[in-house]
Parts: C-alpha cells; structure tokens; sequence
C-alpha cells in the first residue's frame, strides 16, 4: 500500500451488501476515517434509494469520516470527493483533459458520467458523527442507456473509453491519497481553494443548462458555485443559487 495516507483505515471486503450499510454498521466502532472496499455488493443503492448494478471489476467503495460542525460543512465534502477521483482518474491514465466535474457529485470522462458520489449521515442519538461518502465508478463496464433515467448523462467506463484497466484496489489507493491531500487543505484553509480547483474542471461552466427538483425546474446560465457549494445560474429573472437539483445538458 504505498503511499497510502496516514490515519486512514482500509477494509476489503469480498462481498457486502452495500459499502453505505456497511459504514453506518462499523460507525459505532471507529474514532478516525474508514475507507471500505467491496469486490462485490449485493444490494447496491444511488440516490433516492435507487438500485444500482455492480457488474464484475467496477469499483464501489465508502470513506466514513468522522465530522463535526454544521451539516452543511459536510456537505461540501462531495466537492473534495469530486476533486479526489479526477486526480486518481489522471494517476491512472495520464489523461489530464479527458474528465470534468458535474454539479453536484459526478465525474465525467469525455462527457459521459464515470463516478458517482452519495453522501448520508451515520450519526448516533439523532446527531451526526460520521458522514458516509459512497463512491461507484465504472472501471470496467456501464450501465445501459436503458438503465438510467430518461435524460441522464450517458454512462461511460474507463475501459471502454480509454482502454485502460485498473484493479479496484490499485484505483482505492490512488483515491485514498488524493482525499487525504484535499481533506488536509480543506481543514487548514477552508471551502475556498477546494471550490477554485473544483471551478477549474466544471463541465459546461459558462454553459446554459438545466437544474431539476422534484417540484421546480430552472434553466440559465451556469456561472459559479458560490461559497456554500450551491449552483449559481444566470437565468431570465435574474441570479439563483440552487442547494440542491439534478443538472442536464
């Protein structure tokens, strides 16, 4: 494991049936950060709750991090989980200009989506003492179009775009290190440098897109993150900030 961060736990697991389920099993158990690896899930979930396949050689691990301060100071952590696999993508293929970052916690690799993050609390007695940050990319294979939501960003794999292979554990490792460095920043200096990197690799900054809630629906002009992580747009009724919307192009 060389290079591996200090302080930082790894779990390898054959099978489990989620790395989420898992975190919020062992949280209980842990004073400092576990990352946990699964060859295999048997009851994988995105966001809302949905299902989600784990075909053979792709890689679903969670980090459990211990949090303190105000929920929404962990929610920021997807920027720094954002910015940890487009770092261990370019490690891994040298490909410097071929992954973007979308708002709010994908991974593009020439425009198609590679990575996912999914944030939940794993807190005891109602508070929230750890946060569980669950991340799924398709190293080897990619859901079909079918498999997605209508609209989605079309699902792409490393091996398949960029004929590249990389083992679940050689990729954890690549990740592992890349957070720790982010993480570190983030507590000596604050949200600031993680949202100028995280702008620096936006997708479709500049761009007209679409934001999307369950009731509302707003398209405008991308412009920004703000200092609290929300999406800014520049629309006919003038600037908004968006805590939370699925985006489509």
């Amino acid at each position: 494991m060389s290079g591996w961060p200090d302080n930082y736990g790894r779990r390898v697991l054959d099978s489990v049936d989620s790395t989420l389920s898992e975190a919020t099993r062992i949280a209980p158990q842990l004073s400092g950060p576990e990352w946990i690896l699964a060859h295999e899930q048997t009851a994988a979930r995105g966001r809302r709750g949905r299902a989600w396949m784990m075909p053979k050689g792709n890689f679903a691990a969670t980090l459990l991090l211990p949090v303190s301060g105000p929920p929404a100071d962990a929610a920021l952590r997807s920027f720094i989980a954002s910015l940890a696999l487009r770092d261990a993508f370019v490690a891994a293929t040298g490909q410097e200009d071929a992954f973007a970052l979308k708002w709010p916690n994908d991974v593009l690799l020439r425009g198609g989506k590679v990575a996912g993050i999914l944030l939940e609390s794993a807190g005891q007695s109602g508070g929230m003492n750890h946060l569980a940050i669950g991340i799924g990319v398709n190293l080897a294979a990619a859901p079909t179009v079918g498999e997605v939501e209508k609209g989605a960003v079309r699902p792409v794999s490393l091996r398949c775009e960029l004929g590249v292979t990389v083992s679940v554990e050689d990729f954890l490792d690549l990740l592992a290190s890349a957070f720790s460095r982010y993480e570190d920043q983030f507590q000596t200096y604050g949200f600031a440098p993680i949202r100028r990197a995280w702008m620096i690799h936006a997708a479709r900054l500049g761009e007209v897109i679409t934001a999307r809630t369950a009731r509302e629906e707003w398209q405008g002009t991308f412009r920004e993150v703000d200092e609290t992580g929300q999406l800014v747009l520049e629309t006919s009724q003038g600037r908004i900030a968006i805590p939370a919307a699925d985006v489509y192009f």
